[in-house]
């Protein structure tokens, strides 16, 4: 947790995150969405999404669809009238000279995720089309900077919270959790190392206990690590509260994080929404939905990471730490909710076999039919138990044998259990039940005193 110097001043953040949408085809074009798949640059492009003049753009129905099931995820509300908006800035990897984006009627607004700090409220969930992509690299000698279109349209919703982050270990819990959300509905991949996940932080102060919003606002952009995330904003506090002791304000501002350095960078002066000149695009129509459709998009909704996890705890006493890592998709959630069925009916404890997932002693594949995972495991972890009598006799028998040892544990030698253990264990099949014999072996030596 980020501890802000002399407790004067309180961290005041709030979170922009973008995502890839794993549709089939761009958002405006009907070129294929696999950027990072890609054989070559610019091989997925056409006049559309070059930004040709006369290519029309045509919405990617299903782009719509998922992000508005994102924000019925995230409890957001819908707005039944919506539009795309074109938001106008120069830069090489915008071929247009405008980003097709949404203004003041989004998709999605008003919701929230909780993390164990509290909650973040969401301002917003708007959809736009992704950027091509700049590459700076030596050629021939000489520093060029080259243009790569595949990612150009390809769809990217855009999730922008309140300023209700209070740590930077908040924000990183809150961005973790988004990423899971978006992998588990199997709407994106959020590949940071590929940039299918980036993230901005709006970092300001204000003075402990107070309740207005600050006067200024530093935007960190394009980070792609979640620690990355973490040590920009705890630097940005430390940056910005030597400022207000100096009774400087920092300055309202676009910052780039250095991950090598750990330390954030002035790029340029921050932009206001009137210096895009957003307008309605006309080459695209208005959409409208109906309170019947945005029904049947909220019953299409699976249980969600945070259900399935509660009704795992109850059900399986399966802890929370084991759902969190095992909730990667809603295919392997369902896959996993049946092999704990199977396993029940097998009396086999589920947790044991979460547990068996999560270190990899089972293969966590959802083309394996649930009976026979289940049998994989109890094959694994077949034990036969040692007979009453029988174990008696070889505890005795192992006791009289061993009277040096037996002297030196009864006088306070107590690492000598593994002694013998190993013991028994050279005169027991493989299979035995080792807890059972581990168990009376102790109960025996504790009668001994």
């Amino acid at each position: 947790m980020t501890v802000i110097k002399d407790n004067k001043y309180e961290l005041v953040c709030g979170l922009e995150v973008h995502a890839e949408l794993k549709t089939a085809s761009k958002m405006f074009c009907g070129c294929v969405n696999d950027p990072f798949g890609a054989e070559a640059p610019n091989i997925y492009t056409c006049p559309v999404c070059l930004g040709m003049p006369g290519g029309l753009p045509v919405m990617n129905k299903k782009a719509v669809e998922w992000t508005i099931q994102l924000g019925l995820a995230l409890h957001c509300q819908v707005n039944l009238f919506s539009h795309f908006d074109r938001k106008h800035y120069f830069y090489p990897d915008l071929p247009k000279g405008y980003q097709i984006s949404q203004y003041d009627q989004p998709f999605c607004y008003g919701g929230y995720l909780d993390t164990s700090e509290g909650r973040v409220r969401i301002t917003r969930i708007h959809l736009e089309e992704d950027t091509a992509k700049l590459l700076h690299e030596t050629v021939d000698g000489k520093k060029m900077s080259l243009i790569d279109f595949n990612r150009s349209s390809v769809p990217l919703v855009e999730i922008v919270t309140e300023p209700d982050i209070k740590t930077a270990s908040q924000a990183n819990e809150y961005g973790k959790k988004l990423r899971q959300l978006i992998r588990y509905l199997e709407i994106g991949e959020c590949n940071m190392e590929q940039g299918g996940m980036r993230l901005e932080a709006n970092v300001s102060l204000r003075p402990t206990n107070s309740q207005a919003l600050p006067n200024y606002k530093v935007e960190v952009k394009n980070i792609n690590s979640f620690r990355f995330l973490e040590q920009a904003i705890t630097f940005e506090i430390d940056r910005q509260t030597k400022l207000l002791h100096e009774n400087q304000t920092p300055a309202q501002e676009t910052r780039g994080f250095d991950a090598v350095k750990g330390v954030t960078f002035s790029q340029r002066t921050k932009e206001s929404a009137a210096d895009y000149r957003y307008f309605p695009d006309p080459d695209l129509p208005p959409l409208v939905f109906t309170d019947k459709q945005i029904e049947n998009w909220r019953k299409e909704l699976p249980e969600l990471p945070e259900q399935l996890s509660a009704r795992w705890q109850s059900e399986y006493v399966i802890s929370s730490q084991l759902t969190l890592q095992l909730t990667k998709t809603k295919t392997l959630s369902a896959w996993l909710d049946q092999v704990f069925v199977e396993a029940k009916k097998a009396e086999v404890q589920p947790s044991k076999l979460a547990n068996a997932f999560i270190n990899k002693k089972l293969p966590l594949d959802p083309a394996i039919p649930a009976q026979k995972i289940v049998a994989q495991f109890a094959e694994q972890n077949h034990t036969t138990e040692v007979a009453d009598d029988q174990l008696d006799q070889l505890l005795t028998n192992l006791l009289i044998q061993y009277p040096n040892e037996l002297a030196r544990y009864r006088a306070g030698e107590t690492k000598l259990l593994g002694f013998f253990i190993g013991q028994l264990k050279c005169q027991l099949a493989a299979d035995v039940d080792f807890s059972q014999v581990s168990q009376e072996l102790r109960h025996r030596l504790e009668q001994l005193g």
